[in-house]
């Protein structure tokens, strides 16, 4: 008989506060981005950001990850200036709307990633290069010069950044496959360990550095992450994995996306990073009704 994989009772410390992972937690997206590749998750406009900030958390989102630079393939380079000006104002908003809502801001950058935290009261820094430590994501707009990747010692600038923010860390994958992710999450995450960062979640990184073979089969290998002893995020949320698959656009693949959840959770996913928070949420109630070994 097929069990599933029971995820690990991971606590995360946001903000003094213990967020338990026993059940998997939805993530609702807030891009706060005019080209991120999913349209109809772009916001700007201040009545806007504060209409999908109360959306989320009325669906059942409990945690709400701002970005406000697209990592699509050829997005527009965003400067730091203009990262800080858009999340500043999406913070501003979200703090007044939802002031006790646990929030994570999607960004590579470090002096990004202190200011939210300083200044808003950001509880997890989610970042999607690995630490730059490839230098990939560039720097200035029309540029493609990396911001500091290495610190003095060595280590990714963003890996001394959040052990002195004392925040939880989304490290996410840009690894092809499970052994090239094994072999780069087991040093990052003894980096992070040696730092004092103690909540570190991993991210395969589903759609960065990928072939459409290759992030399917890390899909059915996803349990095996687990011997890293970390909580997982999986963000699939109407990527091309999706679409290039079935067919059609990212509007048209909510379904697939739910399937790939529903997959993800057998698998002992702890954090769905979502668009459609509603239809997460009941995938995660479906799964733990089938399995209650999860809650």
């Amino acid at each position: 008989m097929h069990t599933m994989q029971q995820p690990l009772p991971y606590t995360l410390n946001v903000g003094g506060r213990l967020l338990s992972l026993a059940t998997p937690q939805v993530m609702g997206i807030l891009n706060c981005t005019p080209d991120s590749f999913y349209a109809g998750s772009r916001k700007q406009a201040e009545a806007e950001i504060a209409g999908r900030v109360n959306q989320i958390v009325a669906e059942g989102g409990t945690i709400i990850d701002v970005g406000a630079f697209s990592t699509r393939p050829g997005a527009e380079q965003v400067s730091e200036e203009e990262e800080m000006c858009r999340l500043r104002h999406a913070l501003q908003i979200l703090r007044r709307e939802q002031p006790g809502a646990v929030v994570s801001v999607d960004t590579f950058r470090p002096d990004v990633a202190r200011m939210a935290v300083e200044e808003y009261g950001v509880a997890i820094i989610n970042d999607v290069s690995e630490g730059n430590v490839n230098g990939a994501f560039g720097g200035t707009a029309g540029s493609h010069a990396a911001p500091e990747v290495l610190a003095a010692d060595g280590y990714p600038a963003m890996f001394r950044m959040v052990a002195r923010l004392k925040v939880p860390y989304i490290l996410m994958s840009v690894q092809p496959t499970l052994h090239d992710m094994l072999m780069a999450f087991s040093r990052e995450v003894q980096q992070l360990h040696s730092l004092g960062v103690a909540d570190i979640i991993l991210d395969p990184g589903f759609g960065f550095g990928k072939t459409l073979e290759q992030n399917y089969r890390l899909m059915s290998q996803l349990r095996e992450l687990q011997v890293l002893q970390c909580p997982l995020l999986v963000g699939v949320s109407r990527k091309s994995m999706v679409f290039r698959l079935l067919g059609g656009t990212p509007a048209e693949a909510l379904n697939g996306t739910t399937v790939l959840h529903t997959i993800a959770l057998q698998q002992g996913a702890h954090i769905l990073r979502v668009h459609d928070v509603r239809e997460a949420v009941e995938a995660v109630k479906i799964v733990s009704q089938i399995y209650p070994e999860t809650t």
